[in-house]
């Protein structure tokens, strides 16, 4: 089984998702908005950002 590895683009990607996710996590939070969207970017933000912490990347 071949080990799992980011490539830099796709690491950027993540992390741009997270952040993207996590802003709307706070406009909603915010706005009392309703709790499946919390859910929603809350998952999508740990996710992305548990993902590039335990996943190594590759070199080039």
């Amino acid at each position: 089984m071949p080990e799992l590895m980011l490539t830099p683009v796709s690491a950027t990607v993540l992390f741009v998702i997270a952040c993207l996710a996590g802003y709307r996590y706070r406009a909603v939070w915010k706005a009392e908005g309703p709790a499946w969207q919390l859910w929603l970017f809350g998952i999508v933000a740990a996710g992305c950002l548990l993902t590039l912490g335990f996943v190594p990347m590759t070199e080039g």
